[in-house]
């Protein structure tokens, strides 16, 4: 019964898996498919079976033989986010709803901006309530983790400290690099002290690596400050440093690595390394349509591979997938590009999330693309949404109707995560009972 179940779970995802991409033959190259051929999707698909998925077993007493239980995946252990960074600012009320409604119904996780020299423009006077001064991309705090909190959204607290001058510490900030240090350490205090335990996730240091384009930063800055983290955070919370894109050559991965690792052997605790990948040229887009060896498998395996020796789970914490241009053929290019990535990502055992960066079109930085969203300017959604949506609340969600045995005890195998099981007693009175599907062996016995 159960390889049978599983063989089946196998054949629904090859059939699901060639369904996404029929409507992308006609823009992607033979190049393209040769690299991304059968042999590498198999793997994804075994790699998906093994690491994203647990054996449930579930026992029940008196259960008639062949009452039926009906099994549902609730939600999902792996985090699929999107930044929230245009939250109530997306137009008029309406838009705004569908742009919310995007949290919960398709994303469990959102990263909310909280990048320093816009959060405090002015010295001791913060945006964190509502009503604060106005900062595009860059909404008051206090609402939009309220917003998460009330739909049960995971959140990543994106940066307590980033050193790149347009982002980075406030324009108030003293010229001097000892007598920053203490206004540092108020920054992350305050932060901890005023959301405590309610951000699930902190990135403490955004991209540390390319010190040559950084402004004057404290000595040592990204160690002090996961110091500080470390002394103020609640232990629940976790500590992340994100940096890198997967374009990068090995040499820049190696030095980010051993950032990490030196950090580790000193005492940090970072509990989660964040990965980026931003197709930033519409023209890149093209290229990899058209088969050039830009962001392969064998690439991002091997970046994922060399990240992982610093024996953390791995955030691939900003995902820009850039539309050529705005035409339908764009749009499925996008779609399908997004595809074979979110599956790679998803199948990598040290993988736990994956957050698209811009979710509407044109809501990007200054410098960005305009057609990076998974919705257009007025918020319909593209082909990369309806993807998403087919792969995160489909593919990749476990629904199904089981008989009870003979023995009582019922066996699947399923997505991690929470689900929601259905049955009638003996009475004929609808039972239901929640577990979480996190590992070999977890479910539940009724008595």
């Amino acid at each position: 019964m159960k390889t049978k179940f599983t063989l089946l779970m196998l054949l629904c995802l090859i059939c699901s898996s060639r369904v996404l991409s029929q409507n992308s033959k006609n823009v992607m190259s033979e190049s393209y498919y040769n690299i991304w051929n059968e042999q590498v999707q198999n793997k994804i698909n075994a790699e998906i079976e093994k690491n994203r998925k647990s054996d449930a077993v579930l026992k029940f007493e008196n259960l008639p033989v062949g009452s039926q239980i009906k099994v549902e995946q609730i939600s999902h252990d792996f985090l699929f986010g999107g930044n929230i960074f245009l939250f109530g600012d997306c137009g008029s009320s309406e838009k705004n709803k569908k742009y919310e409604d995007t949290f919960g119904n398709l994303f469990n996780a959102a990263t909310v901006p909280f990048y320093w020299k816009t959060l405090e423009p002015v010295r001791g006077k913060p945006r964190y309530e509502a009503g604060s001064s106005y900062e595009y991309r860059r909404p008051p705090t206090d609402p939009v983790v309220e917003f998460c909190e009330s739909k049960g959204i995971n959140m990543n607290g994106h940066a307590i400290i980033y050193g790149q001058p347009q982002w980075g510490p406030p324009i108030w900030m003293p010229d001097n690099r000892k007598e920053m240090e203490p206004y540092f350490e108020d920054h992350i205090r305050d932060l901890a002290e005023r959301y405590k335990g309610r951000v699930q996730r902190w990135d403490v240091v955004n991209e540390p690596t390319d010190q040559a384009n950084r402004g004057l930063m404290p000595d040592d800055y990204t160690y002090k400050s996961f110091l500080w983290a470390m002394k103020y955070f609640p232990d629940s919370v976790f500590l992340n440093i994100n940096d890198s894109d997967m374009h990068w050559g090995m040499t820049l991965y190696r030095r980010y690595l051993e950032i990490v690792r030196n950090l580790i052997d000193r005492g940090i605790r970072i509990d989660q390394v964040g990965l980026q990948m931003h197709i930033f040229n519409p023209e890149e887009s093209k290229k990899i349509a058209n088969g050039a060896d830009i962001l392969t498998p064998g690439k991002i395996y091997e970046r994922l591979d060399l990240m992982s020796d610093a024996g953390k789970p791995l955030h691939v914490s900003e995902v820009t997938v850039s539309a050529p241009d705005d035409s339908e053929a764009g749009k499925q290019i996008q779609a399908e590009i997004t595809k074979n990535l979110y599956r790679l990502w998803f199948s990598y055992p040290n993988v736990m999330g994956i957050t698209w960066w811009n979710v509407v079109d044109g809501g990007a930085a200054p410098g960005e693309p305009s057609f990076s969203g998974i919705y257009d300017k007025e918020l319909k959604p593209k082909p990369v949404y309806h993807l998403l949506e087919e792969l995160i609340n489909k593919e990749w969600k476990t629904k199904t109707t089981l008989k009870a045995s003979k023995d009582g005890v019922i066996r699947f195998r399923g997505f991690k995560g929470r689900y929601l099981v259905s049955w009638k007693d003996k009475s004929g009175k609808m039972i239901q009972r929640e577990f979480d599907l996190l590992k070999d062996g977890d479910g539940f016995e009724v008595y």
